[in-house]
């Protein structure tokens, strides 16, 4: 039986085949590409990342969009999307509504960025990361670098900006999400301590789906919300 890893490419080949076309492309902007949900690359048990000829494929497309006709990323989305429902296809993007279990799997923000490379990667200034990191919403590592979560953050954050939604706004998010992580935690301590020798994995596993489940509620919960308030 052929593993995926054989019918499939890391980041580094695929980074390896771009650059010959591409002298400006790097992983981190393969990575934002993905966090923009302009491509969905698979996940190995250990969280790697391996693209497919469809993911490549599409790679090609979005970044000759970008070097040929100078669009944004919004517009190239919009437009690959418009391509795949032409063609008769299920877009293979993600559309930030829908949150699996795996969105969770530890070891996915494993990119190094300094605060000049996050700012550069999610068009924020510099001024605004730092407020953000100051309200507790974004945190660098111990080498003082942001992973791939300040990245996604820092999107979501800038497109929450152009309806005038500032970092301080943004704190009582961070106050629930200290407070659900705290209950995942809890809920799964007991699987944890279990002297099963499969037990971390089924921890891991329920952290996982603890947390998707959290997320879809709270999503359930704003559109039931704004619905009744007649503003959906």
């Amino acid at each position: 039986m052929t593993s995926q890893a054989e019918n499939t490419l890391s980041i580094g080949e695929v980074l390896s085949m771009l650059k010959k076309d591409f002298s400006d492309v790097s992983i981190s902007k393969i990575r934002f590409l993905e966090t923009e949900g302009l491509i969905t690359p698979s996940r190995t048990a250990s969280g790697y990342r391996r693209f497919d000829t469809h993911d490549v494929a599409r790679l090609r497309s979005i970044l000759t969009l970008q070097r040929d006709q100078y669009l944004p990323l919004k517009v190239i989305k919009d437009q690959l999307e418009t391509d795949v429902q032409e063609a008769g296809l299920s877009a293979p993007v993600s559309t930030g509504i829908g949150v699996r279990p795996d969105d969770f799997r530890p070891g996915t923000g494993k990119i190094r960025l300094t605060r000049l490379e996050l700012a550069e990667e999610t068009a924020l200034p510099e001024s605004l990361i730092v407020a953000l990191e100051k309200d507790g919403l974004v945190w660098t590592s111990a080498t003082g670098h942001y992973d791939e979560d300040a990245v996604q953050i820092c999107v979501i954050a800038a497109k929450l900006s152009e309806f005038g939604v500032e970092a301080r706004h943004l704190r009582s998010f961070r106050v629930v999400a200290n407070r659900e992580s705290g209950l995942v935690e809890q809920i799964a301590t007991p699987y944890s301590h279990s002297r099963d020798r499969d037990a971390k994995a089924r921890a891991q596993q329920t952290v996982r789906e603890l947390a998707s489940l959290f997320v879809q509620l709270h999503a359930a919960l704003l559109r039931a919300e704004l619905i009744r308030s007649g503003s959906g």
